[in-house]
């Protein structure tokens, strides 16, 4: 599975974004899907994922109210729409795919990973 990450962009506070993952190869449908973001200085952390049957999605407690992750399994895309952008979201955002169902919050369940598209919100 080969992942692209896109829609990066540098934004003031309180405005949106809308970061797009387009995943090439088979089985797409029944890959768990998520987000993650590394800010300078910073390690990679979660975000929020989206199960394969797109019923259930977890978000990290910071973007919670802010941002949603959906699928779109007929274009093998998914999507993170992030809303009311803060200076704290700054970072390169990473999609990453997993053929495991559990723990989606770590890193080392994901066997795939985008190249990353940068999030800059100035203040």
């Amino acid at each position: 599975v080969q992942l692209q990450a896109s829609g990066g962009g540098l934004v003031q506070a309180g405005g949106s974004l809308r970061l797009s993952c387009e995943a090439s190869g088979p089985n797409f449908s029944t890959l768990l899907m998520g987000w993650f973001r590394q800010a300078p200085g910073k390690e990679r952390d979660f975000v929020a994922a989206v199960h394969w049957t797109g019923v259930k999605s977890y978000y990290e407690d910071s973007v919670k109210g802010r941002f949603t992750i959906s699928r779109d399994d007929a274009k093998n895309m998914v999507y993170l729409q992030m809303n009311n952008l803060t200076p704290e979201d700054t970072a390169v955002y990473y999609c990453a795919a997993s053929s495991k169902w559990y723990s989606p919050s770590r890193s080392d369940v994901y066997d795939y990973w985008g190249q990353g598209t940068l999030v800059t919100v100035s203040s």
